[in-house]
């Protein structure tokens, strides 16, 4: 009884206060071709040491970073998270119900958003960030919404270099808006073609991400030169946070508004969320942001407190005036991203951004020593790159999984003009050992 908790009696009773005789005749409006007219084919219930054993099993055939040398990325990477970070997210002084609205029983989860409102300001080079989004697809659709408000035109310049899945969130955002989404091709060095003759005097904003999809490092102040001359937003994407550790500030090159996905500090790939988005404005502009916004103050007795400070969301204020329908932010993963941000401080960020940049340049000067292998975009990255193959990318990948290695992202259904390609992430998790074992199992075709 410990799964099926209700006895043959207990549903009789149910039944009978409903008025139906049988639960035949509680789905009789389901349609009988729909319906399964014999025992599921599952084996008998067996004890719980038995099923574990077996779900366990079940887990090992998937291949994880703790297995396997991780070169995937193209959105969520593969770090290293210090066990710190679950035992203070753990700890009681951030449990609270459903979301931090009541100041008197949270002060340690709205404390917790502050300090993350804090060091995203810090690292965005911008005045003031929400309590975050719900990831970073999201939260790039969010920004553009917030460019329309704020300008009141309706044209969209979307790079070529953002992350295609965030490219099809932000279009199905604005498709009932009549928004015109303006796509920008890249140029052969990966990264995105000059913009000033894509922007307008119709143009809300141009949405460029940083570094780009396939790795390449853009010229931030050249596109906010672009949407400022026709007095347009600049909103720089940020897929891989860490970067923000080593590349200058956006908000330093004149973006207005930064957002993106930081799942890079300290949460787990987890299958692809939940993750943590991001999103830091100006001042003139915090009227407009999507979510909410924590607040300093102090109480009557003069005690530094807390306090849920701007809310304009539709269960808050008059729909027509919302600036969105966020229900919620990631109250949980933006505490482990606090938390460690918190542990690495400013120097560990930079050092931990700087041994993946050199991972990175490892791995391409092992490319340009390989036959067979190159490296089709010259542009500048972090520690994302595109490794152009001799043979087909799903059996390249075949390969190197059979050998302990998940190899990267086939670009195929994203680029196909590079022929056969993987996209490559190199992060603190993998060594040069396993950088010289991929190369040599990618160049295997040749």
């Amino acid at each position: 009884m410990r799964y099926i908790p209700h006895t043959e009696a207990e549903v009789g009773r149910m039944l009978e206060a409903i008025g139906v005789a049988s639960m035949a005749d509680l789905f009789a409006s389901v349609p009988a071709e729909l319906q399964l007219e014999r025992p599921l084919e599952i084996p008998a219930a067996g004890s719980e040491q038995r099923v574990l054993g077996e779900m366990q099993a079940l887990a090992e055939r998937n291949a994880h970073a703790d297995r396997f040398a991780w070169f995937l990325g193209a959105g969520t990477y593969p770090h290293f998270s210090p066990s710190t970070v679950d035992a203070m997210a753990s700890r009681a002084e951030f449990y609270t119900a459903y979301t931090p609205y009541q100041p008197e029983i949270s002060q340690g989860t709205l404390q917790a958003v502050f300090e993350w409102q804090t060091m995203i300001c810090g690292l965005t080079g911008l005045d003031v960030a929400n309590a975050s989004m719900y990831d970073g697809a999201s939260a790039a659709a969010e920004a553009a919404l917030m460019a329309l408000r704020v300008t009141r035109r309706n044209k969209v310049v979307v790079s070529s270099g953002l992350h295609p899945h965030y490219r099809d969130v932000l279009g199905t955002y604005v498709s009932g808006l009549g928004t015109e989404l303006l796509d920008v091709e890249r140029e052969a060095d990966g990264r995105t073609a000059p913009l000033a003759s894509r922007v307008d005097d119709e143009t809300a904003c141009v949405v460029l991400q940083n570094p780009a999809f396939l790795g390449a490092v853009e010229d931030v102040a050249a596109a906010a030169e672009a949407a400022h001359a026709h007095g347009a937003l600049l909103v720089v994407v940020v897929s891989e946070a860490l970067s923000l550790g080593l590349l200058r500030a956006p908000g330093d090159l004149s973006a207005d508004i930064v957002c993106g996905e930081a799942q890079s500090f300290g949460l787990p790939m987890a299958f692809g969320g939940p993750h943590l988005g991001f999103l830091a404005t100006r001042q003139k502009l915090v009227r407009q942001i999507p979510g909410r916004l924590v607040g300093e103050t102090s109480d009557s007795e003069g005690r530094r407190g807390f306090v849920l400070t701007l809310s304009t969301r539709e269960q808050h204020i008059r729909r027509e005036r919302a600036t969105s329908n966020i229900c919620t932010n990631q109250g949980l993963c933006l505490l482990m991203a606090t938390v460690y941000l918190s542990l690495l401080g400013r120097r560990g960020l930079g050092g931990l951004a700087k041994a993946n940049l050199a991972k990175a340049e490892y791995a391409k000067a092992r490319v340009r020593e390989t036959p067979g292998l190159s490296l089709p975009c010259a542009a500048p990255g972090f520690n994302e790159f595109v490794v152009g193959l001799p043979g087909p990318a799903d059996a390249a990948l075949a390969r190197a999984h059979g050998a302990g290695i998940v190899a990267g992202l086939d670009l195929a259904p994203y680029a196909p003009d590079l022929g056969p390609a993987l996209l490559v992430c190199t992060t603190e998790r993998v060594s040069r050992q396993d950088v010289d074992r991929l190369l040599a199992i990618l160049a295997e075709a040749a």
